[in-house]
């Protein structure tokens, strides 16, 4: 059964009070639309995406889509009305025979995949399905003045959202039919019950909600925030050896001193161990496995190049960096002196602020291979936010 997602995005709404269209305003720094075209994107049963915009918003598209997957089709453009957008979305559909169709308003970003699944499920016994959710408040019927009219029983009513799923051929029939007659109405399912068909109302939740005013967008944000704090933690630890030398490179800072830290790169302990913390934040590996020690292009290098990578990749990854904190263990060095200097070039590196970025160093009391200051360890562990819009900190 081939399934196409029909999903309207031509209007010019305005209530929202933004510069541009409703559909194209950022909600956690992504597109309206953009949020709603992965969810039927993402969804097994959905195998075409048709996106239907007003000619002036082909920028706006193509910025917003920029980078989504193989199922989404050309838009096409729609015309003075939602129904005249249907009826185009659908005839530039059928040249791809699909069975069935979801017919989705652009600005409801917030479908389940589970809404999807059981309004498409309802067509094996149905003409048509739409997702609808029982009024549960007092309708009151006003007059011109303001005044209630009476109160309306609410039983046995619902309020309309989408998708609404119908058998291509017939919802395409009946959108031909009703341009032909110069019927009009408020979305697909009137349109299949003016043709006959019958309509089966599938409940669905109130988050599946309509982004419409600026109060809308500003709820919507809050709710891609909350839902976005997958909060990761991820730790590292780094050891080397101490040889001849008159300086180590600790958290991208010099430091003389008597002896110098053996490595393959420069072997910065502080920084070799925050790369692996955030590494691990994320699940991508550690160190070792995308800077070898057997690769000649890191030889000697910097170890800022690692972290800057590790910070690169979790931003890739939609994470943001909260902070990042190490200890270094040693005898010598004294750590205090560089300690600010230290901080700042992590934070430099990573591109965050300073207060999110802590350095300590300890001692092992005398113990070991560190107290017999044969080595510098460093302790790191990091906290990373994930969720949000790639390349943002």
């Amino acid at each position: 059964m081939k399934t196409a997602a029909l999903i309207v995005a031509a209007g010019q709404g305005t209530r929202a009070g933004g510069p541009i269209p409703k559909q194209y305003a950022p909600v956690g720094g992504r597109p309206v639309l953009a949020w709603t075209i992965a969810a039927f994107q993402e969804h097994p049963a959905v195998h075409l995406v048709q996106v239907v915009i007003a000619a002036p918003d082909a920028k706006a598209y193509a910025a917003a889509v920029s980078g989504l997957g193989p199922k989404l089709l050309p838009a096409v453009n729609g015309g003075s009305t939602r129904q005249a957008s249907v009826r185009a979305g659908l005839l530039a559909l059928a040249s791809h025979q699909p069975d069935q169709v979801l017919i989705h308003d652009a600005v409801r970003a917030f479908v389940s995949a589970d809404t999807i699944s059981r309004v498409l499920a309802r067509l094996a016994d149905s003409a048509a399905a739409v997702a609808a959710v029982a009024l549960t408040d007092t309708l009151k019927r006003s007059g011109p003045d303001g005044l209630v009219v009476e109160t309306l029983d609410r039983a046995n009513l619902w309020r309309a959202q989408t998708p609404q799923a119908f058998r291509f051929a017939d919802i395409r029939a009946a959108h031909d039919a009703a341009a032909g007659a110069g019927h009009a109405a408020t979305d697909d399912a009137a349109i299949a019950e003016w043709a006959g068909l019958a309509v089966t109302l599938v409940p669905d939740s109130a988050e599946n909600t309509k982004i419409t005013t600026a109060e809308d967008l500003a709820m919507a944000e809050r709710r891609v925030a909350a839902a976005a704090r997958d909060v990761r933690t991820g730790s590292g630890f780094d050891v080397h050896r101490l040889v001849a030398g008159d300086h180590v490179w600790l958290c991208g800072v010099r430091i003389p001193h008597s002896q110098g830290l053996e490595g393959h790169s420069d072997a910065d302990v502080a920084l070799h161990a925050l790369t692996d913390a955030l590494l691990g934040c994320i699940g991508d590996g550690d160190i070792g496995v995308h800077f070898p020690d057997s690769d000649p292009r890191w030889k000697g290098a910097a170890s800022h190049i690692f972290l800057a990578e590790a910070g690169r990749r979790v931003r890739e990854a939609g994470g943001r960096i909260s902070n990042v904190d190490v200890t270094l263990l040693c005898e010598a060095p004294r750590i205090g002196p560089y300690r600010e200097a230290m901080r700042a070039r992590v934070a430099a590196i990573l591109g965050i602020e300073i207060s999110r970025v802590g350095v300590k160093a300890t001692t092992t009391e005398g113990l070991g291979f560190l107290g017999r200051k044969e080595g510098i360890a460093a302790l790191a562990g990091a906290t990373v936010v994930l969720g949000c819009p790639a390349g943002g900190t």
